[in-house]
């Protein structure tokens, strides 16, 4: 198997990438839901919420990369013989993840750059991951709103992959083993894809 997709399956690189990402985004979707539900008295919230940004900065990270590399490494293409509409539905569905996957983790980032507590996030607890610079020297009054702002569509953001995922999943089973036409093996490390060499 190669770095680079193929016309068959995905290189070692887009695997990787999707794999970690996904880990990480099904990660800190569990953590948002968890820590939405902690009392703020919780002794272990402070941890859980700088894990969760830390996840969310490297979600973000490794989009931009995969974004990137989708741009110079176009996936493989649909089977053949898949509908029209379901052409339609998958690339809706891919432009959405990954508007996802960069919009999520970017608004919860301008959301703590927008505190004005003005704390930088621990980044694992190895090192300060700066905030963004846009909102320095802003009066709590004028955060406020753009704090809260970006709150609502962080959270809003992350509610639409609750709902996405899971359909997305559900898609690459029912093409892996309903269609039987590979869908769900191109992606997958050591799955057979027909045609392979």
């Amino acid at each position: 198997m190669g770095i680079r997709n193929t016309a068959l399956r995905y290189g070692t690189i887009a695997m990787a990438l999707h794999w970690l990402i996904a880990a990480f985004v099904i990660a800190n979707i569990s953590l948002g839901l968890y820590m939405g539900d902690l009392p703020r008295s919780d002794p272990n919230k402070f941890t859980i919420i700088q894990i969760h940004k830390s996840i969310g900065l490297t979600v973000l990270v490794f989009s931009v990369i995969i974004v990137l590399w989708r741009l110079w490494n176009p996936p493989p293409a649909l089977p053949k013989g898949t509908s029209a509409p379901m052409r339609l539905a998958a690339h809706a569905t891919h432009f959405l993840l990954y508007f996802l996957i960069v919009a999520i983790p970017l608004t919860g980032y301008l959301l703590v750059s927008a505190s004005p507590l003005g704390n930088s996030t621990p980044y694992f607890f190895l090192f300060d991951w700066p905030n963004l610079p846009f909102f320095s020297g802003m009066t709590r009054e004028a955060l406020h709103p753009i704090q809260h702002l970006f709150g609502r569509t962080h959270s809003i953001l992350a509610w639409t992959a609750i709902v996405l995922v899971p359909l997305h999943i559900l898609a690459a089973l029912y093409h892996q083993f309903a269609l039987r036409d590979n869908l769900l093996a191109r992606i997958v490390p050591g799955m057979r894809v027909r045609g392979d060499a």
